[in-house]
């Protein structure tokens, strides 16, 4: 095994006022940790003497482009369909990497999740729907279906080494079938009428997209072009816009422009020049032209041994993690508890989100999985037990971020939408305590 030395930067007191950050930055639970203080900030000044505060500033209007090009709308609408467009093209950024290089590239490997992601998807569905029947929160079937892969993730790193790399691997994959399941729902129920006619021009600009990918083109600036448009032009068509995202996220490069074998010529060769040009003490790059030039090449090296795909997605990995998704959280989060809340948890809407959250999530898990392994489809991952996997399931149970934004899709009334948003945060809670402590119990045997 060869062992990676890590440059150390020099102390400078900037960096020293910035470790603590870049360490919390760092960990695994830093976003769900940012995720929810912003859902209890939402739920806090929702509830507070200055809720209209809350509600007026959602609804402010803001105006976006350039001319005779503008876009107004509320502020609440540019996190919802614009910015969570940001946060689709990297989940699709992320289905596609799974696909091609990791836990869904092989069959025998990705039929675990995928059944288990299923049966995850299929229970909540049909136990949402025994509680609202045809009733008037019928809509809301969707929204027990997905996983926070961020608060799912996030709690099992707080447990630590009592959870098995396989027990980790199987719920990332399992989260992103997850995705891929609500993207389906949303593009099929969840879209009533279609303009044709942007539909094709946005086709157009996935037709583009493709081309520059086959041409070669690996700079993000004609993709993110593209990627605009598309976005203008699914808002238009009525399907929701947010699916631009995870269709452009289909069309970034995933080859590299050179080989490891040329990287390695090429790097040794340029190192070699920077080492022969640094004849001068102290050391003072800034004076030295060759040594410039053998950084710039080798910075060249690097970005072209990388992936596209790789790049873009940790470039925008940290926007995501630490601005979209707590601005979308503080957005939606924010639920009225007026009235009696007992009554309100008993609501067919409600009830149905918890029960579809809380018993058909680990149940559809844990069954779906069971049958795969039982009929040789798939096995069980190396050092994981059943225990573990029903954990894993009541974990799969956290809903919370694409719960809230299928409650958007789901429902128009502010009553339905408050009774969903009450069911989400008491089942990601009591889902993600449960699966908690039935892992650390199953770590302990």
């Amino acid at each position: 095994m060869h062992n990676t030395h890590r440059i150390a930067p020099e102390r400078t007191p900037i960096l020293k006022l910035a470790r603590p950050f870049q360490e919390f930055a760092a960990q695994e639970t830093s976003g769900g940790v940012l995720l929810l203080l912003c859902s209890i900030a939402a739920v806090v000044w929702a509830n507070s003497p200055w809720a209209h505060m809350y509600t007026a500033l959602w609804h402010t209007p803001v105006t976006i482009g350039v001319g005779s090009l503008t876009l107004a709308r509320e502020l609440h609408f540019w996190v919802n369909d614009a910015l969570m467009a940001v946060f689709f093209f990297v989940v699709g950024l992320e289905i596609k990497r799974e696909m091609l290089a990791g836990e869904l590239a092989s069959p025998r490997q990705a039929a675990l999740p995928i059944v288990a992601a299923l049966g995850g998807v299929a229970v909540p569905a049909m136990l949402y729907s025994m509680v609202n029947g045809n009733g008037a929160g019928a809509a809301g079937w969707g929204i027990p279906m997905a996983t926070d892969i961020a608060f799912a993730i996030g709690v099992m790193a707080l447990l630590g080494d009592r959870i098995p790399l396989g027990l980790k691997v199987f719920l990332t994959a399992l989260a992103i079938v997850d995705d891929i399941a609500a993207v389906v729902v949303i593009a099929v129920f969840y879209t009533t009428t279609l303009a044709w006619g942007a539909l094709g021009v946005g086709g157009l600009c996935l037709v583009a997209a493709f081309a520059a990918n086959r041409l070669g083109v690996r700079h993000p600036m004609p993709y993110a072009l593209l990627g605009a448009a598309l976005w203008g032009m699914v808002l238009v068509s009525g399907i929701h816009a947010t699916l631009a995202g995870v269709l452009l996220a289909f069309m970034i490069p995933v080859r590299t422009a050179i080989n490891q074998q040329r990287f390695l010529q090429h790097g040794r060769a340029v190192l070699d020049h920077f080492e022969r040009a640094a004849n001068v003490e102290p050391f003072d790059i800034l004076s030295d032209i060759e040594q410039q030039a053998a950084v710039e090449a080798l910075e060249d090296a690097c970005e072209k041994v990388q992936p596209p795909l790789h790049r873009i997605e940790e470039a925008l990995h940290p926007w995501v993690t630490f601005f979209i998704m707590p601005l979308f959280a503080l957005a939606n989060a924010g639920v009225a508890l007026s009235g009696n809340l007992g009554e309100a948890l008993a609501g067919p809407v409600t009830l149905g989100v918890i029960v579809g959250l809380m018993l058909g999530k680990p149940i559809g898990v844990t069954l779906a999985a069971w049958l795969a392994v039982r009929s040789g489809l798939a096995t069980l991952p190396e050092s994981v037990s059943w225990r573990q996997i029903h954990g894993a399931g009541w974990l799969a149970g956290i809903g919370f971020t694409m719960s809230l934004f299928m409650t958007g899709l789901a429902f128009t009334d502010e009553a339905q939408m408050n009774a969903a948003k009450l069911g989400i945060l008491v089942a990601s809670v009591g889902a993600g305590a449960m699966g908690s402590l039935l892992l650390r119990r199953a770590g302990q045997r």
